[in-house]
């Protein structure tokens, strides 16, 4: 096995969304090409009910995929195709938005949440293809032990002989929520070739290297792409990440707000189409 190197870190920055949502972004369309297939990650956990009980009210999405993690809380989310649930605490909605959907989503939760939301790209061939949601409570998460220190749901991908419940439409990917205990080790098979990056939720935790830097919450750890292996290291304290994994689609890439096509023309388009109509495709 090739353990892969850390190629650069990003600290989540705060940003206002939605309703006037205060959240913190790890990435988003400045970093696009290094972390292809995945396009944006927010954290959107917060303690405060005045920082995330605006929501994000009705917008469209197209030629995308969101995916939405949620902690600790609750979101209530309803679209244009009469669609209507509510993602609770450990639950996981992956919502591929294909041709078109218009949806909002409101938390419900007034003391505090923690949750995330990841934009996965689409490949040209699948841009317009019916939207459609896989919905999934934490119950049906597996978890399974990863050498001795540590824990892991798996989401999507396959771990430890584990099999993610989830089924994405792209870039085959690992989608895992890890908890390591307090100066434990883990490696983490992945594809190589495949973009892969860390999300660091509680903790400090370090990359595999002689003299190791131990990193904050709130901070993503980007890895090169050569290997098949990210070895990660928890401090003095048990340590909570996400690793997620993805294989880049190597498209061009028109984006603009909460719609993602590979052409100019294609953006403008689904613009008119939501001034003029045609948006959402019939069934």
């Amino acid at each position: 096995m090739n353990s892969r190197s850390l190629d650069r870190t990003l600290k989540a920055q705060e940003v206002f969304e939605g309703g006037g949502v205060r959240l913190r972004r790890g990435f988003s369309n400045v970093e696009t090409g290094q972390f292809d297939p995945f396009l944006l990650f927010d954290d959107f956990s917060s303690n405060v009910p005045e920082h995330y009980l605006a929501g994000f009210p009705w917008h469209p999405h197209r030629g995308m995929e969101t995916v939405t993690y949620i902690l600790d809380g609750a979101v209530r989310h309803k679209d244009s195709l009469g669609n209507e649930g509510v993602i609770e605490s450990g639950a996981i909605q992956w919502m591929t938005a294909g041709s078109g959907i218009i949806h909002e989503e409101m938390p419900e939760s007034t003391h505090g949440i923690r949750g995330f939301q990841l934009w996965v790209n689409l490949p040209q061939k699948n841009k317009m293809m019916p939207p459609r949601y896989q919905d999934l409570r934490g119950a049906m998460v597996p978890e399974v032990g990863l050498g001795k220190s540590a824990r892991v749901k798996v989401i999507s991908g396959n771990i430890g002989g584990a099999e993610g419940p989830l089924k994405s439409v792209a870039g085959n990917p690992l989608y895992i929520d890890v908890t390591l205990e307090a100066n434990g080790s883990v490696s983490i098979l992945v594809t190589s070739g495949h973009t892969a990056f860390a999300y660091l939720i509680e903790g400090g935790v370090a990359g595999d290297a002689p003299e190791p830097t131990y990193y904050a919450p709130g901070t993503i750890l980007l890895f090169n792409r050569e290997g098949d292996t990210l070895s990660l290291r928890a401090g003095r304290d048990r340590a909570r990440f996400l690793v997620i994994s993805g294989e880049p689609l190597n498209e061009p890439i028109a984006w603009h707000g909460p719609i993602v096509m590979n052409t100019d023309e294609e953006l403008r388009e689904a613009f008119r189409e939501l001034r003029e109509g045609g948006f959402i495709r019939p069934a």
